[in-house]
């Protein structure tokens, strides 16, 4: 199905949304979702994300959907007997920030650690949470050695890289490209993913990569891996980088002759790869772990949609996946009572391994082959269409 073509987060919404945050410096924080007229117990939300930097532009989109459920819920009429202070931290993309963003947001009162961005940032502000004995939870893009059992206090609401990396080896297989090469940001995302599709491969019984190449992280200085991975001939290449390093390969790649497939994990996000592209998007193909954004046949797209009446951002799969972070951290709270307690929310959350959250399914203590939800692959027209 085709959605219509997606809206990118130009300059002007990249500057409201930071406004709105109270966000303008690289170090500054907010708290915002809490309004004066609420009562009951205080819940509050740690989270350090990338607003500035490399990977801002997703930063920017998840927090906006995380931000939007916060405000549904603490808006609504009728009191539960809680509410939530979502607070942040810009970290940059740097994971040594990230970690002191979560010693800082602990310091100050957090009740928890909540929708880190950034594979070796969620590693590190993990590591701050299991220090002090806090959930971890709903990392975007979170390495899957977090997923291991004895990280009892990470949960996580997206899929594992190892089950994107499946879903896309396995698509090239059906359609006979067994010629799979990997370019890789050269970064704790770049090894993790490169990981995943190497034992994908394993798993599935295919042959080994032809080649693999590691390019440095948010760089157009790909001219080395785009002829070391044209001299191998690859039938499809699958990418594990952000948009910027993305975008600088495949057209480099595409003017050696290539006319193969490229694939791309979640964490590229396709709205500032379309703005990177521009019509050179067209073909390549991205995987995703949350329904279409604009989809309102899904319950929770429907409810999300409705939110978004209300605001100033446009519908994005990263924004969407910050409201169902956030809705889903709420669910567990409603169970576990408002009277919860780390131990007692922990548990409650151990427990959610097939949660419906409106048409879309999530397992919070998913494994390293989660089969409880499916993931799409879509392909991205000219246009900046999405196709699934």
């Amino acid at each position: 199905m085709a959605t219509a073509r997606r809206t990118v987060l130009a300059t002007g919404l990249r500057t409201g949304l930071l406004a709105g945050l109270g966000l303008w410096g690289a170090g500054a924080g907010s708290a915002f979702g809490q309004s004066k007229l609420q009562t009951g117990r205080r819940i509050v939300l740690g989270q350090s994300v990338p607003l500035t930097g490399a990977a801002s532009e997703i930063g920017l989109a998840f927090t906006a959907g995380a931000k939007l459920y916060v405000d549904a819920f603490n808006g609504r009429r009728v009191n539960p007997g809680w509410y939530y202070e979502l607070r942040q931290l810009d970290d940059g993309y740097e994971p040594v920030k990230a970690a002191a963003n979560a010693r800082k947001m602990l310091a100050e009162g957090a009740d928890l650690l909540f929708g880190f961005a950034g594979t070796a940032s969620s590693d590190a502000g993990a590591e701050v949470a299991r220090q002090n004995k806090v959930i971890f939870f709903g990392p975007f893009a979170a390495s899957d050695t977090l997923r291991d059992a004895a990280h009892t206090n990470v949960f996580h609401v997206r899929p594992s890289m190892a089950d994107e990396a499946f879903k896309m080896v396995r698509h090239c297989a059906t359609l006979g490209q067994n010629r799979i090469a990997v370019v890789a940001e050269n970064d704790a995302m770049g090894r993790a993913g490169l990981a995943a599709v190497v034992q994908a491969l394993i798993e599935l019984k295919l042959p080994p990569l032809v080649v693999s190449v590691m390019v440095p992280v948010n760089s157009d200085k790909v001219d080395a891996a785009v002829a070391t991975v044209a001299s191998a001939q690859p039938q499809a290449i699958l990418q594990v980088s952000l948009f910027n390093t993305t975008a600088a390969f495949i057209r480099k790649m595409r003017k050696t002759g290539y006319t193969g497939a490229f694939l791309n994990f979640s964490v590229v996000g396709i709205d500032p790869l379309f703005t990177a592209l521009g019509r050179d998007i067209g073909g390549v193909v991205v995987s995703q772990v949350v329904p279409p954004p604009r989809s309102s046949a899904t319950p929770i797209v429907k409810e999300y949609l409705a939110a978004l009446e209300n605001s100033d951002q446009t519908p994005s799969y990263e924004s969407l996946e910050g409201y169902i972070a956030a809705k889903a951290l709420n669910e567990a709270v409603r169970r576990a009572g408002k009277n919860w307690d780390t131990a007692s929310l922990q548990k409650t959350m151990a427990s959610m391994n097939d949660y419906d959250i409106g048409g879309f399914r999530i397992n919070l203590r998913a494994g390293m082959r989660d089969s409880v939800r499916a993931i799409d692959l879509v392909t991205i027209t000219p246009e900046g269409k999405v196709l699934r």
